[in-house]
C-alpha cells in the first residue's frame, strides 16, 4: 500500500481534531483548560476515557501477547474493574467534598506542603515515562510503516506529532480533550471492532466457532494456578486492582477528567459504566489476537509480538482494513498524549508552581506561565521519546507496568496513609520516605527478575551470573509480577508510620 495514502489519511484525521479544537476552545480561560470549567457530560467523559485508558499500548501489545500467554492478561482486567469501584466509592467522594482543581491538594490538607509536592513529583514522573512509552510505540510503528519509506526520520516524526498535540490542545486543555477523546475513542473501536470481522470471515469462522478453535488451541486459558509465576492469578489480580487505583485513582489525568464532571453522583456513573465498558474492550483485543495468532500461522508472519498487529493489517489485509486499521492507531496515540500534556501542565502549575496561590497574578500572566509550561514538556516528551528508541524495546506494556510499579507506589502508600490512618507525620521527612522505597523495591525486584532486565537494559558481565544466583538463593522460582506496586506502596506506608505520631484530633 502507498505511504503517501495512509499518509493522507494521518493528517486529514489532525485536520478533523483542529476543527473540533476550535469550536470547543472558543471563550476558553485557564479554569476551562484544568477542569473543563466542572461542566462534562459525564457520558462524554466516561466514553472518552476508554480511548485514554487504552492507548496504543494496549491496540497493539495486549493483541501480541496472547499468542504467549492465551487470555491470561483478562486476570489483570478483573483486577482493573475492582480498582475502578474503589475509586469511585472512596477516592471521588474525597475529591469533590474537598472541591479539588489538583488532586495532590489532598496531601497538603492531611501532611503539609511537602508531601503535598512530592505528590506530584511523582505523578510527573510517572505520568511522563508512562505516556512516552506509549507514545514512542505508537509513533515507532507509523515510522516503520509509512514514514521510512517517505525519508522522514524518526525525530522529525516525533516533533511534527507532538506540534499537532501541542496545536489543538494548547488553549481549551480539558474543555476539548472530553470532545476530542470521544471521537478518538469511536474510530479506535471502530478499527478494532473492523479487524476482527475481517480475520473471522477471512478464517471462515464466527464468533463462537472462533472461540472454540482458541480454546482447542490453549489460547483462551484465563487463569494461571502456578503460585510461582509472575502472572499467577492472584498477583494478576491485586496488581492489576492496585494499578488501577494508583494509575487512574492517584493520577491527575484521569481525574482532572472526572472531576470535571457537575456532580460527584454522575462522576461516580462515569467510572462504573467505563469499568463495564473497559472491560469488555479488553476481551475483544484478546480475541483479536487470538485471531491473529491464527492469522499469523496461516500466512507464515514472524515477528515480535508489538509489531504482530500492525504487520497483519498493513501487509496481509486489503487498503480499507489497513486504512482504518491506521485511524484506529493514531486515534490510540492522541488520547494518551494530549490527556498527559495537559495533565502535567496543570499539576506543574498548580501544585508545583502554586499558580492558584499567585492571587496577585493577572489572569493574561497565567496564561503565559501555563503556555510556556505546556511548551516545557511538549520538548521533555521529546526527548524522553528519543531515549526509548535507543533503548528499543519490544514489550512496551510491561515495560509501562513495571515502572509503574516503582513511581506510583510512593503515591499509594501517601493517599493510603492519609485516608486509613489518623496519624500525623513529620511532613519535611516525608519526601525522603517515598525515595526510599522504590529504591529499595527496585534492588529487590531486580535480583528476583534479573532474567526479565538483563535483555531489556542489554545487562551482561560475571555479576549477571551471580545476581541470577542470589535470586535463586533467595526466591527459588518464585516471581514477583505486577504485585510489585503493592509492595512498594506497603514499604511507603510503614515508612510513613515510622516518621509518625499519633494526632489528637482526625486531620
Amino acid at each position: 500500500m502507498s505511504p503517501w495514502l495512509l499518509f493522507s489519511f494521518v493528517i486529514g484525521y489532525f485536520l478533523l481534531l483542529l476543527v473540533v479544537a476550535y469550536f470547543t476552545s472558543r471563550n476558553s480561560n485557564n479554569d476551562s483548560f484544568f477542569i473543563g470549567n466542572r461542566s462534562s457530560n459525564w457520558m462524554l467523559v466516561a466514553f472518552g476515557m476508554i480511548g485514554t485508558s487504552l492507548s496504543g499500548v494496549t491496540f497493539v501489545s495486549v493483541p501480541g501477547t496472547v499468542g504467549g500467554a492465551g487470555f491470561t492478561y483478562f486476570q489483570v482486567v478483573i483486577g482493573y474493574l475492582i480498582g475502578y469501584f474503589l475509586i469511585a466509592f472512596i477516592l471521588l467522594p474525597l475529591y469533590y467534598r474537598l472541591n479539588l482543581t489538583s488532586i495532590y491538594n489532598y496531601l497538603q490538607h492531611r501532611f503539609g506542603m511537602v508531601s503535598y509536592k512530592t505528590g506530584a513529583l511523582f505523578f510527573i514522573i510517572s505520568r511522563t515515562l508512562g505516556a512516552t512509552a506509549r507514545l514512542y510505540l505508537v509513533i515507532n510503528i507509523l515510522q516503520i510503516f509509512i514514514l521510512d519509506a517517505l525519508g522522514v526520520p524518526f525525530w522529525l516524526t516525533t516533533i511534527v506529532i507532538l506540534l499537532m498535540i501541542i496545536l489543538y490542545t494548547f488553549e481549551g486543555g480539558v474543555k476539548t480533550i472530553v470532545f476530542t477523546d470521544t471521537l478518538q475513542t469511536s474510530f479506535m473501536l471502530l478499527g478494532l471492532v473492523v479487524c476482527i470481522i475481517y480475520i473471522m470471515n477471512h478464517l471462515g469462522h464466527g464468533f463462537s466457532s472462533t472461540l472454540n478453535e482458541l480454546g482447542n488451541l490453549g489460547l483462551t486459558r484465563v487463569f494461571n494456578f502456578d503460585i510461582n509465576s509472575s502472572s499467577h492469578f492472584m498477583k494478576h489480580i491485586l496488581g492489576g486492582a492496585f494499578i488501577t487505583v494508583a494509575m487512574t485513582g492517584l493520577d491527575q489525568e484521569m481525574m482532572q477528567k472526572n472531576i470535571s464532571v457537575k456532580n460527584l453522583k454522575d462522576s461516580q456513573k462515569n467510572m462504573i459504566t467505563f469499568s463495564i465498558i473497559m472491560a469488555l474492550v479488553n476481551f475483544l483485543f484478546l480475541l483479536l489476537g487470538g485471531l491473529l495468532f491464527v492469522f499469523a500461522s496461516e500466512n507464515g508472519i514472524q515477528v515480535p509480538p508489538d509489531d504482530l498487529f500492525p504487520t497483519a493489517a498493513l501487509s496481509y489485509m486489503p487498503t480499507a482494513v489497513s486504512i482504518i486499521f491506521i485511524i484506529g492507531l493514531i486515534s490510540a496515540l492522541f488520547p494518551s498524549a494530549d490527556g498527559a500534556l495537559t495533565a502535567l501542565t496543570s499539576s506543574f502549575c498548580i501544585d508545583i508552581l502554586g499558580l492558584k496561590r499567585k492571587e496577585d497574578w493577572s489572569e493574561s500572566k497565567r496564561r503565559s506561565v501555563r503556555l510556556v509550561t505546556h511548551f516545557s514538556f511538549a520538548f521533555l516528551f521529546f526527548l524522553v521519546v528519543l531515549g526509548f528508541k535507543l533503548v528499543d524495546n519490544k514489550s512496551i506494556i510491561d515495560v509501562i507496568l513495571k515502572v509503574a510499579g516503582f513511581t506510583y507506589g510512593p503515591l499509594l502508600g501517601l493517599f493510603a496513609f492519609g485516608i486509613i490512618s489518623k496519624r500525623v507525620i513529620n511532613d519535611r521527612l516525608s519526601l525522603i520516605v517515598c525515595l526510599l522505597a522504590p529504591l529499595l523495591i527496585l534492588g529487590i525486584d531486580l535480583i528476583n527478575n534479573i532474567e526479565w532486565y538483563q535483555p531489556q537494559l542489554n545487562l551482561s558481565g560475571s555479576w549477571v551470573e551471580d545476581v541470577k544466583s542470589l535470586s535463586k538463593e533467595l526466591f527459588g522460582n518464585f516471581k514477583i509480577g505486577y504485585e510489585l506496586l503493592i509492595y512498594n506502596g506497603i514499604l511507603t506506608y510503614l515508612g510513613l508510620l515510622a516518621i509518625s505520631k499519633k494526632s489528637s484530633s482526625a486531620n
